[in-house]
């Protein structure tokens, strides 16, 4: 796996390399945006994490400019913002995930490993669970070969879930990928209710488990 990490902080740079490569990952680094774009133009990366303020720009101009070349890459944003109002830009302009710094090596890894095996799994098209097949590019789902007709929430919610097996997702977690509505995420009941109408029309009651006072999963 290939990561590039575009940041201008130097001991934060040199402390990620090291990071990434005890975990076997292949790293490169820029510390600016134009030697970030020549990389991204030279050499096909698996992820890029990449920060908000940058020398020579903006990080979110540079993941627009990126989207609208077509570049798919998964990019994890750091940035030291807090507010909502940032985090909701850079995922509107195409961020995968968004961190805070100062952010702990052991949940930058999750996040990662969570990223790319997202990644792998899209990759596929198909994916066979149990008596399940979900084709991500037409966002159908059959049981038996029988197709169930699902919400837009619906597929999304089973989608993230699915791509996230094996790992407990919180209501917030969940409600944050289904809602832009952050001021109303914690309070909103809505997660439990599509919980519910997924298991009903699926029929499968025991595919996405409740992890009580946590949230949901499903395991592979």
């Amino acid at each position: 796996m290939y990561i590039l990490i575009i940041d201008d902080n130097e001991e934060l740079l040199y402390a990620l390399e090291q990071l990434l490569k005890d975990a076997a990952y292949h790293v490169d680094v820029a510390k600016n945006i134009r030697d970030g774009e020549f990389s991204i133009s030279e050499k096909k990366y698996d992820l890029i994490l990449l920060d908000w303020m940058l020398p020579d720009g903006n990080g979110v101009d540079l993941l627009s400019r990126l989207r609208q070349e077509n570049i798919r890459t998964p990019v994890l944003f750091f940035s030291s913002k807090k507010e909502i109002e940032d985090k909701v830009e850079a995922l509107d302009c195409g961020a995968d995930d968004y961190l805070e710094k100062p952010f702990s090596n052991i949940e930058l890894l999750a996040r990662i490993r969570a990223l790319l095996r997202r990644e792998s799994v899209q990759k596929q098209t198909l994916l066979q669970l149990g008596e399940l097949t979900i084709d991500f590019s037409s966002r159908s789902v059959l049981i038996l070969n029988e197709p169930i007709k699902l919400s837009s929430k619906e597929f999304e919610l089973l989608e993230l879930l699915v791509l996230n097996a094996n790992t407990v997702l919180t209501r917030y977690q969940i409600s944050e990928h289904l809602s832009r509505d952050f001021d109303h995420l914690s309070s909103s009941n809505i997660v439990d209710a599509h919980i519910k109408n997924l298991r009903k029309k699926l029929n499968a009651d025991d595919l996405i488990q409740t992890v009580r006072g946590v949230g949901y999963m499903i395991v592979k």
